[in-house]
């Protein structure tokens, strides 16, 4: 237990933002979009359901100054959409928006991107998003849930082993027994006071502040550890009272929920169906892992084969929920076999079912171990009860009694059972991992879904021309919105060799199409000012345009210049 904790310190310790489970899907405006005025909303939209704290969504101006906004909230008819409202004047120039939220599993997620209005600043604001745990609060957050998964499973599979395979001395589990229950208590009110500073990012300092408290204890996460808190407590009742079956299969049960509604199955697709497989698959890896320590302090020592077979038939049963659960798990968590070794969840997924194929390699000598203590004690009971033989035949010499079948060594069982218990050890720590990485079948979605409800990004383009003398060059910045087939608006903007807005007697574009001999297509700019524009330009077909400018530089001179420029469909 000492090794996996100081496993958890140096993998876990740093683990950033790789743990976060939801990833941002798209955002409106799209990032890196030129908008020729200043959206009245900024939306973000994710792989999976968010929740939000009091400061989700800042945005700097683009003179790095903080905007006053709006309450951030839930987009109608869904909650994995966030919107925030924009002041009714903006400034033009860059934005940066910075956001954090909390996935539908509990863990936090941060980012920003940027937007300009009317055109792109020389520079933008920038700010940091900071990691998305402090390193301290994340390292005891990792560490409790370390504990938590290693004494719920003891404690589950510790009481199920003393239902069920009825051990000789039962009272012997019971220290055991209780210190995985304080154990689990005192881990769950660690992640509920270290809840509000993980959301945040804070440091642990601010673990005990009451406002953060209590918006802790109102938000799913928090119910949920209060729910394990309030099942702890009938637990202790029942352990006072020899656990009787039924009720303690019902506690057992809504303890595996609580983990199984705030991690991975509660985001995603079929959450009905993935919060109960979830569910199973902790019940089955509790009974059969927490089993394991159990039998292996009862072997210290001798120990009827009858306990050791109830227990092999126990743990079966659980290896084949955890098949079945297992094999759901994984097609729901990854999507597609290449997510196996394209994805951190993946390949820690890989690493997991290594850890299980040594610890069912392990359980198979046991296997066979009790297998043939059962069947040399059923030998030695028949040896037992074999008659005398009676009559009065003639008395002959008796031949000296055959030996009782001699019991297979238990010392070699209680090795391989602590070699199960040093495998499952590490098993439940990629599982605690596991549980902390965003699902490959997220990142996937994330990594290829198109910029649902986000308007397109416009095509910005800039075409340097020669202003007279040799060598001195200004450039025309060119800007097409939506930058896709049918109507764009047309904006240019021409600078001088000084990098400042220089005026021009006129300025000429046309477009062509050379794949399909379309144009030239004249984009008729007029002067508006400080720039040149068309409010309604049609591009008809997609593809790569040769877009031609010509500026004006003087009453008699003028120069051409072309650039390529791709038009969507």
């Amino acid at each position: 237990m000492l090794l996996c904790t100081m496993l958890v310190l140096l993998v876990l310790g740093g683990a950033g933002t790789a743990s976060a489970h939801a990833a941002l899907r798209s955002t409106d405006p799209a990032d890196g979009t030129v908008l020729k005025s200043a959206p009245g909303d900024i939306t973000l939209t994710f792989t999976e359901s968010v929740g939000l704290l009091d400061d989700s969504v800042r945005i700097l101006d683009p003179t790095g100054h903080r905007l006053r906004l709006g309450e951030a909230e839930h987009v109608a008819g869904g909650s994995d959409a966030v919107r925030v409202s924009l002041p009714a004047k903006s400034a033009t120039g860059t934005f940066t928006v910075a956001w954090r939220v909390v996935s539908a599993d509990s863990h936090p997620v941060s980012g920003a991107f940027t937007f300009s209005v009317g055109k792109p600043s020389a520079t933008s604001a920038t700010v940091d998003t900071g990691p998305v745990e402090d390193p301290v609060t994340g390292t005891l957050w990792d560490i409790a849930r370390y504990l938590a998964y290693l004494a719920g499973a003891l404690l589950i599979g510790t009481a199920v082993f003393v239902a069920v395979c009825r051990p000789p001395h039962p009272e012997r589990l019971a220290k055991p027994l209780w210190a995985a229950w304080w154990t689990l208590l005192g881990a769950t009110l660690a992640l509920l006071v270290l809840r509000a500073p993980y959301e945040t990012g804070a440091g642990p300092a601010t673990a005990f502040d009451a406002s953060a408290l209590g918006r802790t204890m109102t938000g799913r996460p928090g119910a949920l550890l209060l729910a394990r808190v309030g099942l702890l407590a009938a637990a202790a009742v029942l352990l006072r009272r020899r656990i009787p079956v039924v009720p303690g299969a019902v506690i057992a049960g809504g303890l595996a929920l609580t983990w199984a509604a705030a991690e991975h199955a509660s985001a995603g697709i079929q959450v009905p169906v993935a919060i109960t497989s979830s569910a199973l698959h902790l019940l089955a890896t509790a009974v059969w892992l927490g089993g394991l320590v159990a039998l292996l302090m009862t072997l210290r020592q001798p120990v009827s084969a009858l306990t050791v077979a109830r227990f092999s038939r126990l743990a079966f049963a659980s290896v084949t929920v955890l098949v079945v659960t297992g094999v759901y798990q994984s097609w729901r968590g990854l999507g597609s076999w290449n997510a196996f070794t394209d994805t951190s969840y993946g390949r820690l997924l890989i690493a997991k079912l290594v850890a299980v194929a040594l610890l069912l390699a392990a359980a198979g000598y046991s296997r066979r171990w009790t297998a043939r203590a059962v069947t040399l004690e059923a030998e030695k009971d028949v040896w037992e009860r074999v008659p005398e033989p009676v009559g009065g035949g003639p008395s002959l010499p008796e031949p000296p009694p055959p030996a009782p079948p001699a019991a297979p060594d238990q010392r070699a069982l209680r090795r391989s059972v602590l070699a199960e218990v040093g495998v499952a050890a590490v098993v439940l720590l990629i599982t605690t991992v596991l549980t902390g990485t965003l699902p490959g079948r997220a990142e996937t979605e994330a990594a290829q879904a198109p910029a649902a409800g986000a308007l397109p990004a416009a095509s910005v383009t800039t075409v340097p021309f020669e202003v007279g003398t040799a060598g001195v060059k200004g450039k025309v910045q060119i800007t097409l919105d939506p930058g896709r087939t049918g109507d764009n608006t047309v904006e240019a903007v021409v600078y001088g060799a000084d990098g400042g807005l220089a005026t021009v007697p006129e300025l000429r574009l046309s477009f062509t199409l050379p794949a399909q001999d379309i144009g030239p297509l004249d984009a008729e700019l007029t002067d508006k000012g400080g720039y040149w524009g068309n409010g309604s330009f049609t591009l008809p077909v997609a593809g790569a345009w040769t877009m031609k400018v010509t500026v004006r530089v003087s009453e008699i001179d003028q120069v051409s210049e072309s650039a390529t420029v791709r038009i969507g469909a």
